[in-house]
This record gives structure tokens, sequence and C-alpha cells, in this order.
């Protein structure tokens, strides 16, 4: 592709050399050039872009795009003809530099993104679960993989790169996906990694207190996803929680057909839970009844986006909710395993202080006479202020509470429990237990449960690893859990 096209709409400063040059390819990683390249260096939080121009240079590079004039002169001393385009932004330009070398794949389907604190992956996951059933060929961008029709691979952040993206979604224009669904973080959008990207639907699910490590204030953090909804265009649905107190701020700017969904007050959709057990629950849907294996409030907003969103895209109601009803949850949310003493082990993501008591509400619902262990940590070089609310909130809801690791990462994870354990008083103390081998803590919850105890193991979810130091450790609880019971039935 030329360079031309390739550049078009970056916000371009300056140019010096041929632009009508044929380029092979687009990176942001010097190791990744080839001939005929052209390298984007992008300033990033752990290293500069601009500080490999040079060795981009050295490698074939056709082109640079770039902003620090000065870092790009030192670093290009002594070569000669290679193309320099000067960008306002290098993160922005990349994104767009990405999706035009693409040939800008996401106006050639249907692209739906949901930002929001809880719930993108499940919804997300489900989105393309269901409008696959329905006989379309569908994308899938998630934190737990990315899917190009039937063809799955992991997925490394919860928003990828925007080479990545683009190159994904044009996979998926080539397969004849008419559909992708993908979820946007705050991160993503602040970065500008869904610039250039055409959205038919944005869904805003809720928030609460996540990412503060990153974002630094709340306010910061609604701002950033917040930009997904002011960037929508009119032809796009903005779709919105209105029973969050942000959901009508998220489309105060927007240009896009607001829609709006509820399960407490007035709203286009509407959603009622009418009974719930640990197969499932009855929901009543615009009037229309509609049974979900999926259960809790929670899990009722979430299928609520999905019917609204399917809804909203031309979908008729009384097929969405018969392709509902067939649906199953999302790997590692609410995930329930049976034991001996008719013991429950509810394996689920909740990592954040409103998700752990969403899912041990839930919890207490269904079995509001049984005895409930939770068990969780909280993940190390994350956002600290969370950890005590955690603990408040286990304090709460649970009658037995195990802290442990989660993913420590660089941090001690006995400093990490000590963050914990300041949230509780002398009552949450007295019926806490303390161990850092999750293994060992998994194993201590099944040992004093009781007779048709539940015991929530939160945090984990769908990762089959632990995080400890830099190195990433097999660790499945599903495997753990039904070893553990295997043991028991000996």
């Amino acid at each position: 592709m030329i360079l031309d096209r390739i550049i078009k709409d970056c916000g371009i400063v300056s140019t010096a050399g041929n632009t009508a040059i044929e380029i092979s390819t687009v990176c942001n990683d010097s190791r990744k050039v080839i001939p005929g390249a052209v390298f984007v260096a992008v300033k990033g939080y752990a290293s500069d872009g601009h500080s490999f121009i040079r060795t981009a240079a050295e490698k074939g590079a056709a082109a640079v795009i770039y902003e620090d004039q000065q870092a790009t002169e030192a670093q290009l001393e002594g070569f000669e003809g290679i193309t320099l385009v000067r960008v306002e932004s290098s993160r922005y330009a990349l994104a767009i530099a990405a999706a035009n070398f693409y040939d800008n794949p996401s106006h050639k389907l249907t692209l739906v993104g949901i930002t929001g604190t809880n719930g993108k992956t499940t919804t997300v996951t489900l989105l393309h679960r269901m409008f696959t059933n329905l006989g379309y060929s569908c994308g899938l961008l998630s934190t737990i993989a990315n899917y190009v029709g039937e063809k799955g691979s992991e997925a490394v952040n919860t928003t990828s790169d925007p080479l990545t993206i683009n190159s994904l979604l044009s996979e998926m224009v080539d397969a004849g996906c008419e559909y992708c669904f993908m979820e946007v973080s705050s991160i993503g959008v602040e970065q500008d990694r869904v610039a250039g990207l055409k959205f038919k639907a944005g869904i805003f699910s809720n928030l609460t207190h996540d990412h503060l490590d990153y974002h630094k204030t709340f306010a910061e953090y609604l701002r950033c996803k917040k930009l997904f909804f002011d960037k929508l265009d009119k032809e796009a649905y903005a779709i919105t929680n209105v029973d969050d107190r942000n959901g009508n701020v998220m489309i105060q700017n927007t240009k896009a057909k607001v829609v709006t969904y509820s399960c407490r007050s007035i709203a286009d959709h509407t959603c009622r839970v009418i009974e719930q057990s640990f197969e499932g629950m009855l929901l009543k849907i615009d009037g229309r009844e509609c049974w979900s294996s999926l259960i809790g409030q929670h899990n009722a907003y979430n299928l609520l986006a999905l019917y609204t969103t399917a809804v909203s895209l031309g979908a008729d109601p009384e097929e969405t909710l018969i392709a509902m009803s067939a649906l199953r949850p999302a790997p590692g949310r609410l995930e329930n395993l049976r034991g001996p003493k008719d013991i429950s082990v509810i394996i689920d993501y909740a990592h954040t202080p409103d998700a752990l008591e969403n899912v041990l509400k839930t919890l207490r619902e269904i079995a509001p006479d049984h005895e409930l262990i939770c068990l969780f940590g909280c993940g190390g070089d994350r956002d600290k202020t969370k950890r005590p609310e955690m603990a408040q909130i286990a304090q709460k809801m649970a009658d037995r509470i195990i802290v442990t690791s989660d993913n420590s990462r660089t941090e001690k994870t006995s400093d990490i429990m000590a963050d914990i354990k300041a949230g509780f008083d002398i009552s949450g103390k007295a019926k806490s237990l303390f161990i850092e081998d999750r293994e060992q803590a998994i194993r201590t919850a099944v040992m004093i449960a009781g007779q048709g105890a539940t015991i929530l193991l939160a945090g984990k979810g769908h990762e089959t690893y632990q995080i400890i130091g830099t190195e990433k450790h097999h660790f499945d609880e599903k495997e753990i859990v039904n070893a553990i019971f295997a043991d028991m039935s000996l």
C-alpha cells in the first residue's frame, strides 16, 4: 500500500521525502521491522519508540512516523532516503495508520463495543454466541479470547493494540464475518487504541472504582469511558444502563441514537427477575418471560444489555429471547462445581468491590440458610484502594473468610494481605483465615465447609494461571477443586 494512503487523517504536522512509496507493513516494534516498513515511534510508559528509530532504519524501514522532532533527528543522523512524517500524536497516528493499512475493516462489518467496569466479558461473549446461534458469522475481541468465526486465540489485553485489532478485523472480513463484538477498556480509549474504528453500537454497563492505579482519579476514569460515546457517529447506537448513576453521563455529548435499559425504572427496555436458583433464573424482559441458566441480578443486567443490543440492531425480539435461553455462562463467571456433602464451589472472576458484592449477594439470595465462605485475594501492582473495601464487603456478607494470594506480581503477597486485613474490624478478623498459598487456601475452604455450604472462589475466574513476580505459573481452580472432591469421595 502507498504511504500517502496509510497516513491519511493521521494528524500530520509535516512530511519530508517521498510519500508515494510502497509500504510493506506498519509496525511500532523495531524488532518486527522488515524492509519497506513504516515504523511508528510511540512514547510508551516503559520505553520511548523514538529511541529505536535508528534500529528501524538499519533494518530497512522506508518511512518513520514520529512526534518528537529533536529525538528523531538525533536518531537518523547519517541516514538518507527515509521518508519522515511528523504527527501531533504518534499513538493516534498508529491507530489510524493501522486502520488504513488494513483497508478500514471496521467499516465492512457491524462492530459493537462495550465499556464499563463489570459485565464486559460476559456480554460480548454471549453476544458472540447468540448471534452465531442465530446463523451469523461473528468475530469476538474479549479479555478471555479472540475469535474469527470459529477460530479462537488467547487474548493478551482487554483492548489490544491497534495493529492487532485491525489485523483481526481484517481476518474477520476475509472470513465473511458479519458482526464483531468487542470489549473496550478505559485504558484502550485513553491510549487511542480504538481510534479510527467505526462502531455501530456502544454499550455502557456500569462504573465503579477500578484501574485507579492507572487513571489516578475516578473522574479521569469516567472521562475516558465517556470518550468512547463522545466519538460515536450519528448512525450508531449508544446503549446505556440508566440504573447506574453514570449511565446518563455517558451519553450527554453523544451524536449517536440513545437507547436505554433498566431493571429498576422506566427505560426503552426493561427486565425483572421473577425467580432464581443455582440452576438459573426466570426473567421478564419487555413483558415476555425468558429462562436463563445464568444467575444473579448483575447477570440480569448483562442479559438485558444483550437483548437491547440485538433488538436495536434489528433482531426479532421473540427470536432473541429464544436464543438467549440457550446460552450458557462465560468461563469463570459463576461456574458451579458440586461436591460431596452437597457443597457448591462457585468460581467467579469478581476482582472489584462491587463485583464481589454482587456475587456474594446472589449466592446469599439463592441459599440464604446455607453457610457462605468467601475466598479472595487482590492483584499486585494494581489499585490498592480496593483491598480494604473488598475486606469490608466480605466481612458484611460472608460467614467465613479466607484471604489468600491472587496475581501478586512484583508485590509481596503478605503486604497485599496486610492491606486487605486493614479493612476488617474485630468481628471480620475473628471469622477470617489468612493463607498465602492459594491452593492450600482452597483445600482449607473445602475441608472446613459444612453440609450444603457455598464456597466462593473470587478473583481468578477464567484464568488458569497465577503471576508471581514476573513469572506465570499454571493454576486452574477447576482442576484443583475437582481433585479435592475426588479425594473426598475415596
